[in-house]
């Protein structure tokens, strides 16, 4: 047995939470260590998700201007030189990545093992290395985030071939002329519409009447229209009864109402589930919940205090920006430190073609809330610098209280809306007025000259009512 060694905090996983909790308690003076059972850092995040996908969605993006500025947006993309093109970029960007993390790591003294962690106690923690040795580490405080991995339904043979999950569909080594995605979700959406922009023919295929449910349905609407533009198509409302692969060359799906399709690859997207598994939980006293996610407070505590969860493994939103910042938190509420404001106001960003962002509240949920709310409009081809660019859909709405005058929620859909999102969070954290967009000078020619022309229509509608009711 080798000598236990002992930590303040010991991280599990080194993906975007578990990177951030161990960084944040170096920085608070704390000697750290981190347990990776992969050989790089950086999780399913780096190497089979939101790196690749979305280095991935930008050579979608660079390939469809492309063919519009040719002309020839109709053309096929040359398959087998394509894909090899892309997957050297995308593994060149995915090392870059992996480094930085790594480079990070060492620079803040974090001692970092690879290996299989499991508990031996609610303090111990058993190491498999890769060669064979154990070794064995207490630590005052624990943080589990060992992330999530595709869901995988017992009655679709997923063969990693044909049949693919989100963490094989990057394995493929010829872009196929087919592909059929199972799944309304955010990853489904995003590689829908990005093997759509590459010239693939995508048959996207859910149980509900639009992808994305929990998202805005006018800014779904519009992603829609523009994945159905790229030779997409959506069939909502359908149960799958078989998926087989032919054989041959082609991947069948036979839906309950007798249609059938069939493609040269098929992505199964049905959601993702915690990797908790193997880390011995009986030997702690954590509970999961009905969903198989692990238990936490608003702190991301457990119901063991000096072990926190954080990322995936706890459940929705799954997003990496709010997961970062989970485990800041946690580790910060485990030393005593400040956390700071709630963060209870995060912005979701869906890289889909065109991408999707939101913040605060949307139509629906405000509509429920509030009786006669405003909604004021901005479409990108009415503003000039979506006119230069060429930006034919995009949207950006602004939702505000009955009186029009103050900002309940920002929902962007077109190019740039994750980055342009980030105006509308500041707004709401400091509870700008709907006036102060009006008020202030915006960049000319620019996107987010958007928020000024839909805070005009807000407060037009605002002057109309105010008028009606004298």
């Amino acid at each position: 047995m080798s000598t236990v060694i002992h930590y303040d905090i010991v991280v599990i996983g080194s993906g975007p939470s578990g990177q951030k909790a161990a960084i944040q308690g170096a920085k608070a003076g704390r000697h750290v260590a981190m347990i990776e059972r992969e050989p790089g850092v950086g999780g399913g995040c780096v190497y089979r998700g939101t790196i690749p996908s979305k280095t991935l969605r930008e050579s979608a993006l660079q390939t469809s201007r492309m063919k519009r500025s040719s002309g020839t947006p109709d053309m096929p993309a040359p398959s087998g030189l394509m894909v090899s093109a892309l997957m050297r970029h995308l593994d060149e960007v995915v090392a870059s990545h992996g480094d930085y993390m790594m480079n990070q790591l060492t620079r803040n003294g974090i001692t970092l093992f690879h290996g299989r962690a499991r508990f031996l106690s609610d303090h111990l923690i058993e190491l498999l290395t890769v060669d064979g040795m154990t070794q064995t580490v207490t630590a005052d405080t624990i943080v589990i985030a060992t992330g999530s991995r595709p869901r995988a339904p017992v009655n679709i043979p997923i063969d990693h071939e044909h049949i693919l999950d989100s963490d094989s569909i990057l394995s493929m080594i010829y872009l196929p002329r087919s592909l059929t995605v199972l799944g309304g979700g955010i990853i489904a959406s995003e590689y829908a519409s990005i093997f759509a922009a590459l010239g693939v023919q995508v048959t996207l295929i859910d149980r509900a009447p639009r992808p994305l449910q929990f998202f805005d349905e006018e800014l779904v609407r519009v992603f829609t229209q523009c994945f159905e533009l790229e030779g997409g198509r959506y069939y909502g409302g359908q149960t799958i009864q078989d998926v087989r692969w032919d054989g041959i060359s082609q991947v069948v799906t036979t839906l309950q109402d007798g249609q059938v399709f069939a493609s040269d690859k098929m992505l199964v997207a049905l959601g993702r589930q915690p990797n908790l598994e193997d880390l011995n939980f009986s030997a702690t006293g954590l509970t999961l919940t009905e969903k198989g996610a692990l238990a936490v407070n608003e702190h991301c505590q457990t119901v063991v205090p000096h072990i926190y969860g954080v990322g995936d493994l706890i459940g929705p939103p799954g997003l990496a920006s709010s997961a970062m910042e989970q485990g800041r938190r946690a580790v910060c509420h485990a030393l005593g430190l400040s956390e700071g404001p709630s963060g209870g106001l995060i912005p979701v960003g869906i890289y889909t073609i065109p991408e999707m962002s939101s913040i605060g509240m949307d139509e629906a949920a405000a509509r429920t809330r509030y009786r006669g709310i405003i909604a004021g409009r901005a479409r990108f081809d009415e503003i000039a610098r979506g006119q230069i660019s060429g930006i034919s859909h995009g949207l950006l709405k602004m939702i505000a209280d009955p009186t029009g005058e103050h900002l309940l929620g920002v929902q962007i859909v077109g190019e740039g809306a994750t980055e342009l999102i980030h105006m509308g969070q500041m707004a709401l954290q400091h509870a700008a007025s709907i006036d102060s967009f009006v008020e202030n000078i915006f960049n000319f020619p620019t996107l987010a000259e958007s928020y000024r022309v839909a805070a005009l229509d807000i407060v037009g509608q605002r002057q109309k009512r105010l008028s009606a009711a004298a």
